[in-house]
């Protein structure tokens, strides 16, 4: 029996709410909207230090490929990957992980080395009050009061195992004296204080972590 036209109607009705709600929603439809986004952060950090190791790679072969093995003690046993990390180009791939970028420089120049790329961020960050606490103890013991007296916080920058810098923030701006006499005063202190492993670097910071300038330790 054929419905009647108004039962007929209700239906196309429904029909047609059911198909708008379908699309809206992306089911069957395979729509965008429905997809789910990757992590943007997970990608990012990953990114970060795979960039950085590649980076850090191809200069240390160019400088095996100029400077042969002696090039390789230089850069590996000296810190001179280390070193060349504050300066290495780009500064917006460097900077996000240098101590990956360590990592490929060490690598890239050892004749015949294996790549070992990293699997996880390589740089780690570690705030060092105590070390702050000791500093301004020896200042105030040696008359270096004024000097210490501009320095903030104290940060461990661990580029791997065994390498790291030290970050330390300083009260002042570019082109202040006070950041001169800070690090003049610090450099002092830490003469034959490496501890655990090996600081290369001293970095100087302005109050919101703009390096200001660095001066190689021992």
């Amino acid at each position: 029996m054929r419905a009647p036209a108004r039962v007929r109607s209700a239906g196309v009705v429904a029909a047609a709410a059911c198909l708008g709600l379908i699309t809206s929603c992306g089911g069957g439809g395979g729509g965008d909207s429905a997809r789910p986004e990757p992590s943007v952060s997970h990608t990012t950090v990953q990114h970060a230090y795979t960039a950085a190791y590649e980076a850090g790679w191809r200069e240390g072969k160019r400088i095996f490929e100029d400077g042969g093995k002696g090039a390789a003690v230089r850069e590996v046993v000296w810190g001179g990957c280390v070193r060349r990390s504050l300066t290495a180009r780009p500064r917006d791939v460097v900077d996000r992980d240098r101590g990956a970028w360590v990592m490929g420089c060490k690598q890239g120049v050892g004749s015949g080395a294996d790549r070992h790329p990293p699997t996880a961020p390589v740089t780690r960050r570690a705030p060092d009050p105590d070390l702050l606490r000791r500093f301004r103890s020896w200042a105030a013991a040696n008359g270096e009061q004024q000097s210490a007296r501009h320095a903030g916080r104290v940060v461990l920058v661990h580029l791997g195992t065994r390498d790291y810098d030290v970050e330390v923030a300083c009260a002042c701006t570019a082109g202040s004296a006070k950041a001169d006499v800070l690090a003049d005063a610090f450099a002092t202190w830490w003469d034959g204080d490496d501890g655990d492993g090996t600081a290369w670097n001293l970095i100087v910071t302005d109050p919101t972590g703009q390096r200001l300038f660095t001066r190689a330790l021992g």
